[in-house]
């Protein structure tokens, strides 16, 4: 078996720089602090997608490039595993949860909070498992066939977990879907849980970022919605609701999902709550953006509705096209 490992920088590849913070450093060095590798029975290739880099200012055609590479390689290669910084994995991974679909491979992210080289790091665990878990294979297919993220003894589906702590070695969660697995004295996926592709393989790589959010808090006012809904040039903005999807009574409000929805924009109502979700109908305060055509984000994570919609929008959505993709279950991504 042949198992490609990726290096797009992160944590995980760092070592302090002069004036002590942390700065990428040689691929070939990381791999020399995991001389387990050796022990797999799998050979393990590399690739570097671009100059390693804080994920920070990893943006939406890096995903593009990251996905083509992988769709080019994909009968080369058994499964792929992905070393990228934890700010924002999860977008990364969601974003290719969307690209890639059907792939029937695994394609698991992984990353740490201490660089490979500290003592008290988690990477070497973090990676070490996370190419076990590609190689793990029942009737001749792989058992992972979708995108997913390993950290801290969990595998979760990528669009659904979140980076929940910047400080914690369990960093990701997954708030509103089960773990695909875990691993301890031995390593365990959960089968009932895991994702199969539903048709031919699908490689659509393409995004468009006109995406905007609109976090709502007591004491927003009027001029502030409208620049962010009307005047920023937006196609799609989501909404950062309260609790299960509830709005307050502005009386400006209604006026402006009418203007904007004239206008071609795409609204989405996403709750600010990690867990639970939206559920429009639930209480009178949600009437406002349920009356308006509002779309509901239900249970998805913030990074999978902005990864999705940048999706759908670069697949050329719009309209009753966008909101028909954005209400399907495409990767596993939704239940409500």
């Amino acid at each position: 078996m042949k198992v490609l490992l990726i290096y797009t920088g992160g944590t995980i590849g760092m070592v302090q720089g002069p004036e002590g913070d942390l700065q990428p450093f040689n691929f070939a060095q990381v791999l020399s602090h995991v001389p387990e590798l050796a022990q797999l029975q799998a050979t393990v290739e590399t690739w570097q997608p671009w100059e390693p880099m804080d994920s920070s200012e990893v943006q939406p055609y890096h995903w593009e490039r990251l996905a083509a590479g992988i769709y080019e390689r994909r009968d080369r290669y058994s499964g792929f595993v992905v070393l990228h910084g934890t700010d924002t994995m999860a977008y990364t991974a969601s974003a290719l949860s969307f690209m890639l679909q059907n792939l029937g491979k695994p394609i698991v992210f992984t990353g740490s909070q201490l660089p490979i080289g500290v003592l008290r790091s988690d990477a070497r665990e973090n990676l070490i498992t996370s190419l076990e878990v590609v190689l793990q294979e029942a009737n001749g297919a792989p058992v992972l066939q979708e995108v997913a993220i390993y950290f801290e003894y969990q595998l979760l589906r990528a669009n659904r977990a979140y980076k929940r702590s910047s400080q914690a070695f369990n960093a990701f969660e997954s708030p509103n879907y089960p773990a695909l697995g875990e691993a301890g004295v031995s390593l365990q996926l959960h089968e009932s849980s895991l994702w199969r592709p539903t048709g031919p393989v699908c490689f659509a790589p393409a995004t468009d970022t006109r995406v905007g959010v609109l976090r709502f808090f007591p004491g927003m006012d009027e001029r502030l919605a409208r620049s962010i809904c009307l005047d920023s040039g937006r196609d799609v903005i989501i909404l950062q609701s309260f609790g299960s999807g509830n709005a307050p009574n502005w009386p400006w409000l209604p006026t402006l999902l009418d203007e904007g929805q004239e206008r071609g924009v795409l609204f989405i109502n996403a709750s600010q709550c990690p867990m639970g979700g939206v559920r429009q109908p639930a209480y009178a305060a949600s009437r406002t953006l349920r009356h308006a055509g509002v779309l509901s984000a239900g249970d998805m994570t913030l990074e999978a509705v902005i990864t999705k919609s940048m999706w759908l929008l670069g697949q050329g959505k719009q309209g009753v096209a966008f909101r028909e993709g954005f209400a399907t279950n495409v990767a596993g991504e939704r239940s409500l």
